[in-house]
Formats: structure tokens, C-alpha cells, sequence
């Protein structure tokens, strides 16, 4: 913020000097007010008038008053950007006298700050990421969460040279355990910021497959045990690892080669969502999401038509954001049970 405070020399023979104090507001950021120009009143007047001409050939014309102990503030309307002011403030005095200061700034109107990271540029087991934005920023936080709940990095680090559209890229130290979350923000010189947040963890529960009657996918009284096993295991990875993110569990379900393809798509989605459903029925109160790739994520690769039990399989997946899937053909769709 920038301040003038004011002396009357134009009027050298009022005891009292200081009528107004003026502080202007340079910066502003879209959709979170506009730069302004304030007026505190400190002794009597009779008026003010607030004449400025914006470098674009806007002008700008406002008059108010006031009693001692107000703030008079005069939002500056004006497009996305950086604009040059210049004017004078005029002050009516209350016995008819007048004076006027001269005034000269830039004030901005900023758009928000934007801050993009690529999926390919978060480099695990680099221990490092990259990042852009669209405007200069000045410094970064850089969060780093490890699975036993220890911090890899919780600091600043100064950008003296990032510049917009350029990649900047940030390092953390080495840690033990997996990294769980990452959370990088940026600020700019006003401390206007944007940030995000990544978690890169996932965690594949090992289990027994559950076997299902050809075309069905009721879950049959002999496959519980496996399923209750299984929900143990989950329960256990919600315990040690929910209190540190918000944890999901994903259903991934698979056929082998036997039987159309979109028959199989529709086959391996309705028994991913009957094993979620058992899990839930068990009590697991996370959010569970499923899906179903049918016979185009194969663990063996076969021919068409082969009957591969290794084909025939579940991953239960637990993840912070939506996981990897090896070998997925295609993008899933998630649906939460």
C-alpha cells in the first residue's frame, strides 16, 4: 500500500496542517475486489474532489466529504492490467479556502494467479517435480508427506528468476517411507497465490481371487472367507494410513478371454461392484469406487476365447487420488458404490 499523508502548505497559516491522509491500494486480483484510493478524514472539510486521467484516456471524476474519522475509499473500475493514473485531489476547506496535491501511480488489476502441473512432471523417485504459471511469482511452499507420517519438506523457497509459462522446478530431500501428498503453492508480490495438491500413493491390496459362476456375479457362500480375509486386510491399510489423508478404495474387476468383449466389460463391472458392496455390508465406511475392464487389461496375454483363470481377478486398490491401473486401455469411470 502506498500512502501520501498530506500537509496543507497551501494553507500555511491554519494551526492544524494535516487535513487527510491518502493511501492507495495498487493491486487487486479479479473477482477479489479492484485497487482503490482511501481518504481518512482527519480534520474538518467542506469537500473533496478526485480527479484522475487513466492511461487509456479513461477519466475518472469523484467528489465526497466527510467528518473527522472517516475513511472515504474510492474503488478504481477498471479492465484486467496495468494502467497509469494522473490527477490531483482537491480539498475544500471549511472556511472557503482550497488546496490540492498532485497525484501519479500505476494501479493493477490482476488475473488469478494459475499454477499447472503435468502428471509427467511429478518425478517420484527423483524426489522432484516441475511446475508453471502464468504470471511471475515470487516464492513456492513445497509440502511433502511421507506414509509414516513424517515430512519430507515444509517450506519456502524464494523464486527470484520464475517467470510466466517458464517450468520451475522444486526438490525435497530423501525420506523414509512412500511419499503420500504433495502440496506446492505459489505466491506472487501482493501474495495472491494458487496451489495444488497431489498424492501419487497408492496401495495394492494382495488377495484370493473370488470365483464366480460363469456369467454371474453373485458373491457365493464358499468365496466369504476370501472376501472377509481381504476386508481385513483393507481395514488394516485404513487404520494406518486414513488418519493421514482421505483414503478410498478402488475395484477393479477383470475377465479372461472367453465371451464378447462388452459382454466381459459389463460382466467384470457388476462383480467389482458386488465385492464393494460386500466390503461395505462388513462395515468398511471409506468411499469405495468400481470399475470394470473386462477382457482389455489381460495379466496373461492369450488368445481370443482362452479360459485363463489368472485373467479372472479383482485389484483392490487403496489410493488418496485415482490410481494407476497397469496395462488400463482405456481412461476409467470410476462409479462410486
Amino acid at each position: 500500500m502506498k500512502r501520501w499523508s498530506w500537509l496543507l502548505a497551501a494553507c500555511p497559516a491554519l494551526a492544524w496542517a494535516d487535513a487527510v491522509d491518502v493511501s492507495l491500494m495498487p493491486r487487486a486480483q479479479v473477482g477479489k475486489g479492484l485497487p482503490s484510493i482511501s481518504i481518512q478524514i482527519r480534520e474538518p472539510i467542506a469537500g473533496f474532489e478526485l480527479k484522475l486521467h487513466r492511461s487509456d484516456g479513461k477519466d475518472v471524476l469523484v467528489r465526497g466529504g466527510g467528518r473527522p474519522g472517516q475513511t472515504r475509499t474510492i474503488d478504481l473500475t477498471q479492465p484486467e492490467g496495468t494502467f497509469k493514473y494522473s490527477g490531483t485531489l482537491g480539498i475544500n476547506l471549511p472556511r472557503g479556502e482550497t488546496a490540492s496535491m498532485p497525484l501519479e501511480f500505476e494501479a493493477s488489476l490482476l488475473g488469478p494467479l494459475r499454477i499447472k502441473v503435468a502428471p509427467q512432471d511429478v518425478d517420484v523417485p527423483g524426489r522432484k517435480l516441475k511446475f508453471t504459471l502464468n504470471r511471475v511469482a515470487t516464492r513456492a511452499h513445497l509440502r511433502v508427506l511421507m506414509d509414516t507420517g513424517q515430512l519430507a519438506i515444509d517450506a519456502d523457497i524464494p523464486l527470484a528468476s520464475a517467470q510466466a509459462d517458464a517450468p520451475v522446478e522444486l526438490e525435497w530431500p530423501e525420506k523414509q517411507g512412500r511419499v503420500l501428498a504433495i502440496e506446492v503453492k505459489a505466491y506472487d508480490a501482493e501474495s495472491f497465490f494458487d496451489g495444488v495438491e497431489l498424492s501419487p500413493w497408492q496401495v495394492d491390496i494382495p488377495h484370493e481371487e473370488v470365483n464366480f459362476d460363469s456369467g454371474k456375479w453373485d458373491i457365493r457362500k464358499d468365496q466369504e472367507a476370501r472376501l472377509q480375509q481381504s476386508y481385513q486386510l483393507i481395514s488394516d491399510a485404513v487404520e494406518k494410513y486414513g488418519r493421514l489423508a482421505d483414503i478410498k478404495l478402488y475395484i477393479a474387476g477383470h475377465t479372461d478371454t472367453v465371451g464378447s468383449n462388452a459382454d466381459n466389460r459389463v460382466l467384470s463391472l457388476n462383480r467389482a461392484r458386488s465385492i464393494g458392496a460386500y466390503f461395505r455390508r462388513a462395515g468398511l465406511r471409506i468411499a469405495i469406487f468400481y470399475e470394470g475392464f473386462g477382457e482389455e487389461a489381460l495379466l496373461v496375454a492369450t488368445p481370443d476365447n482362452t479360459d485363463e483363470a489368472r485373467n479372472r481377478r479383482a485389484e483392490y486398490i487403496i489410493a488418496a487420488q485415482t490410481p494407476t491401473v497397469a496395462h488400463a486401455p482405456f481412461a476409467p469411470n470410476w462409479r462410486k458404490l
